[in-house]
């Protein structure tokens, strides 16, 4: 989960290397490094802290063309100076950067040791750098300049290597190429004139070129200044035409708000329209999701359906799980994928599966895809992100378009993700049994949607006033029933990711079967009140919170709920299916502000980083 961005080309690479950095500063941020061939010679500088940290430490002006740089998410060893990348071999003359995990660290370390070599980092990804050199050694002197050389020992160390990165390799002695590889985590290639990139994420390249390559796992790429060349772990090469990206770098700016959460918060009225666009068939009151690639008759073959996803992915499928069953009458599960992939899954052919990924790069999703497919079974991609992994890996999909996610909690892209599940279980349902009119007033409620998120976004006074009361306890309870309980799960999470309360998400009905022996005065509770046939049940609950000294902040749709001591939140009235989507955006809000006062920062919250590409 860490950032990697890398050059060579005849600009000035300092600058390109920065830039990139901070642009991948969400991907981690515990600290920071970047090495540069100046005259042909290595020069490392790296430090615990932020990408700022990194630059308060660096010479004036550094002349070099060449450079790697990266951002860490501590996986192996706490975060320190020692720790940073890049690390680089005894002879201080190569240097690596590293996103990933090697899983056989501990057997390759004791190798090294016992053959003398000293180790200045309590991280896994320097053995890279003096497994690398190792290699390089072995090869005739003679035989430095050899093309290919470095590439050769590269390969010959991720042979022996389980487990998972994304690798950029610098040498002094190879001062005119560059090395990445990938393997279970994301590197891109960027093409410019006379340059070439590599990043961990397109945006840190976008700036200067829109032509690009994904390399694929087992794949590495020789970078000169010229050209690449991409060959694979048996050292065949691999021919790839570069793809355009559409990301805008304007998509990377805060443009006037103080933070990226602010900010995608507010372009959800905008990213719905653009979910919606060209895919509602009027006509025949159904969706067009022709990236799913699913005929009428594929549709009618599918028994049951199951979504994988990690965190706010997970929780979105299983709202999304309860739309699909519901409204199409079709089973229909979520489960983590993170626990599927482990529990030797039955995959049958009649069952449909859903990735979902805001990045599209996920690891425990990623191999859930792979053991779905070993299996023979049919797995259709649910991302944001053009061209990742998840999405070359699943062929077929949906893409949310829901525009670049900066800041580390998922807001836009979770709501963009509900939408889309609405219009697949309306794709479904339209195959069955609903109706063209029940098809027709679902339809015309999604196109209300974007007027009414921002008619809340826009009037978000009384959100501010219920941050500031929950800022102040350090625990909390969020419960709902069906498809409230979703939103509760996911009201939880935002509220802890960014202002560190403890959050707890229960079914509303649970509460008596445990959970009610900690409500007190210091444990409000906000209840998801949807207006559906279990309204009344959730005001019960309710009142066994009250009965107990319990605070509670009411999200619903209906009239006000005396009891609800903590106020009510009113969201507007819309299709049941929808509802969860609308009662979520008073919580993203309340989420934020009570982070504000808490003084937390929002954007990078401790210890989480963006995009989760490591086990």
């Amino acid at each position: 989960m860490c950032g990697i961005v890398a050059y060579i080309g005849t600009n000035s690479a300092l600058p390109i290397i920065l830039e990139g950095l901070h642009r991948l500063e969400y991907r981690g941020y515990d600290s920071a490094g970047i090495a540069l061939l100046r005259n042909k010679k290595l020069a490392v500088h790296k430090t615990k802290g932020r990408v700022a940290d990194l630059e308060a430490i660096l010479p004036k002006r550094i002349a070099a063309t060449t450079a790697i740089g990266h951002t860490r998410w501590a996986t192996h060893g706490a975060p320190a100076d020692a720790n940073a990348h890049p690390h680089t071999d005894t002879a201080n003359k190569l240097a690596i950067i590293h996103n990933g995990i090697i899983e056989n660290a501990r057997e390759l370390r004791a190798d090294l040791i016992a053959n003398g070599t000293e180790l200045a980092s309590e991280t896994d990804s320097e053995l890279f750098a003096h497994l690398i050199a190792q290699e390089l050694e072995k090869a005739v002197e003679i035989e430095r300049a050899k093309h290919g050389l470095l590439t050769d020992a590269v390969r010959k160390v991720l042979l022996r290597i389980q487990g998972a990165y994304g690798l950029a390799v610098l040498h002094e002695d190879f001062p005119n190429e560059l090395i990445v590889a990938r393997q279970g985590s994301p590197l891109v290639l960027g093409i410019g004139n006379n340059e070439l990139f590599a990043a961990s994420d397109v945006s840190a390249i976008v700036r200067h070129t829109q032509q690009v390559v994904y390399l694929d796992d087992g794949e590495i790429a020789r970078l000169t200044k010229s050209g690449f060349e991409i060959t694979n772990l048996h050292a065949q090469i691999t021919h790839r035409e570069p793809a355009q990206v559409t990301t805008s770098v304007e998509e990377f700016d805060k443009a006037n708000f103080e933070h990226f959460t602010l900010k995608e918060i507010h372009e959800q009225p905008e990213v719905l329209e653009r979910v919606l666009r060209g895919r509602l068939e009027e006509r025949f009151a159904t969706a067009r999701l022709d990236g799913l690639n699913l005929s009428p008759r594929d549709l009618l073959g599918v028994k049951r359906i199951k979504i994988l996803g990690c965190g706010s992915a997970f929780i979105a499928g299983s709202i999304g799980a309860r739309m699909i069953e519901s409204l199409a009458r079709i089973p229909c599960d979520a489960e983590s994928a993170a626990e599927f992939r482990y529990k030797n899954p039955l995959i049958e052919a009649d069952t449909l599966y859903f990735a979902v990924s805001q990045s599209g790069e996920t690891f425990d999703t990623m191999a859930a895809i792979e053991e779905i497919q070993r299996k023979g079974g049919r797995v259709l991609g649910v991302v944001n992100s053009v061209g990742s992994s998840i999405a070359r890996s699943c062929g077929a999909g949906a893409y949310l378009h829901a525009g670049a996610e900066v800041a580390v909690i998922s807001t836009k892209t979770f709501v963009a993700t509900l939408l889309m599940f609405a219009m697949i279980a309306l794709l479904f349902a339209r195959t069955r049994d609903l109706s063209p009119a029940a098809g027709t007033a679902l339809i015309n409620a999604m196109h209300e949607l974007p007027g009414q998120i921002k008619a809340m976004i826009d009037n978000d006074k009384d959100y501010r006033a219920h941050a500031k009361t929950l800022a102040a306890f350090d625990h909390a309870y969020f419960i709902g029933r069906n498809a409230g309980f979703g939103v509760a799960q996911e009201g939880a999470l935002k509220l802890k990711e960014v202002s560190y309360i403890h959050a707890e998400a229960y079914p509303a009905a649970e509460l008596k079967h445990g959970p009610l022996a900690l409500i007190s005065e210091q444990t409000p509770t906000i209840a998801i009140v949807l207006n559906d046939e279990l309204e009344k049940k959730n005001l019960s609950s309710i009142e066994e919170i009250r009965a107990r000294n319990g605070g509670v902040l009411a999200i619903t749709q209906g009239e006000d709920i005396p009891t609800a001591n903590l106020g009510c939140i009113k969201v507007p009235q819309t299709h049941p299916l929808l509802a969860p989507i609308l009662a979520l955006i008073p919580l993203q809000l309340i989420a934020y502000y009570a982070a504000i006062e808490r003084d937390c920062d929002v954007d990078k919250p401790r210890n989480l980083a963006k995009s989760v590409t490591v086990e």
